[in-house]
C-alpha cells in the first residue's frame, strides 16, 4: 500500500511539473506571438492591407469563383472551414504530434485563416513565436471578415508558382481563361497547387500536379462534395 501510495504521489508531482512548464512555454510565447502580431499591425493595419489586396487589377470576388473550385479548396486545404472559429483544433493536434514525433515542423496543421494570417503579416519562417502570433491574427481577421471575405481574400494571395499571384493570374497563366471558365479538371489542379507551388505547378511537373489533382478528388469525395464516379469521370477529362 505504502509503494503504491509513494507511486501515485511521484505521478501526481510529475503531473503537476508537465503542466506548470507547459503553461510557462504558452505564456512565455503567448507574450512574445502577441509582440508580434502587435508590431505587424503597427505598421499597416489588417484593414488595409485587406484593401490593397482588394484594390488590386484582376482581384476575383468569391462570386466570381467556380463553385467547384471553392469545394476543391476547402476539401483539401481546411475541411471544417465553415464550421471552425479560425482555428481547428483537431487538425493542429495531429500536426503537433507529427511535428514531436519527427522533432521538426513536419506538417502545419493550418486552416485556411492561419495561412491567409500569415501572408497578410509575417514571414514563411516556421517558429514557435510566429505561429502563437498567427493565433491572435486568426482571431481578429475571424471577427472582422465573414468566411466568403476570407476564402476570397485567400485565393486572390496565394502563391501558384510560376510567378503567378492569386486565383485570376493562375487561371490566366496556365489554361488562359478566366476563373469561371476553368473546368473541373483545371480547377482541381488549381487548388492543389498552392500547397507546395514548387512541386505542383504544371508547369514543373505535369505528372506530379496530375498526381496532386487525384488528391484533390480524392478529398472532394472523402467530404461529399462529388461522388466517386465524377470524380472517376474528371479524371478521365484531364486538360492534356
Amino acid at each position: 500500500m505504502k509503494g503504491r501510495h509513494l507511486v501515485r504521489r511521484v505521478l501526481c508531482v510529475l503531473l503537476a511539473a508537465i503542466l506548470c512548464t507547459t503553461a510557462a512555454f504558452g505564456t512565455f510565447y503567448g507574450i512574445k506571438g502577441y509582440r508580434m502580431y502587435q508590431d505587424a499591425i503597427s505598421h499597416k493595419s489588417i484593414e488595409e492591407r485587406v484593401d490593397e489586396i482588394r484594390g488590386r487589377e484582376h482581384f476575383t470576388k468569391y462570386s466570381e469563383l467556380p463553385e467547384f473550385y471553392i469545394n476543391a479548396v476547402i476539401s483539401v486545404e481546411d475541411h471544417r472551414f465553415r464550421k471552425h472559429f479560425g482555428i481547428d483544433p483537431i487538425a493542429l493536434c495531429r500536426a503537433a504530434w507529427t511535428d514531436l514525433r519527427a522533432m521538426s515542423f513536419v506538417e502545419g496543421g493550418s486552416t485556411i485563416t492561419q495561412q491567409l494570417a500569415k501572408n497578410l503579416l509575417f514571414t514563411r519562417e516556421k517558429t514557435i513565436e510566429r505561429k502563437a502570433a498567427e493565433v491572435f491574427a486568426v482571431f481578429d481577421i475571424e471577427r472582422k471578415y465573414s468566411k466568403d471575405e476570407i476564402f476570397e481574400i485567400y485565393v486572390n494571395m496565394a502563391g501558384f508558382g510560376g510567378n503567378y499571384d492569386g486565383i485570376y493570374e493562375a487561371a490566366k497563366g496556365y489554361f488562359e481563361k478566366e476563373p469561371l471558365e476553368l473546368t473541373d479538371y483545371e480547377a482541381a489542379m488549381l487548388a492543389g497547387v498552392p500547397n507546395a507551388p514548387s512541386i505542383y505547378s504544371p508547369k514543373v511537373s505535369r505528372e506530379k500536379a496530375e498526381k496532386r489533382v487525384g488528391l484533390v478528388l480524392d478529398s472532394m469525395v472523402k467530404y461529399k462534395c462529388i461522388t466517386r464516379g465524377q470524380a472517376d469521370m474528371i479524371k478521365s477529362k484531364s486538360s492534356r
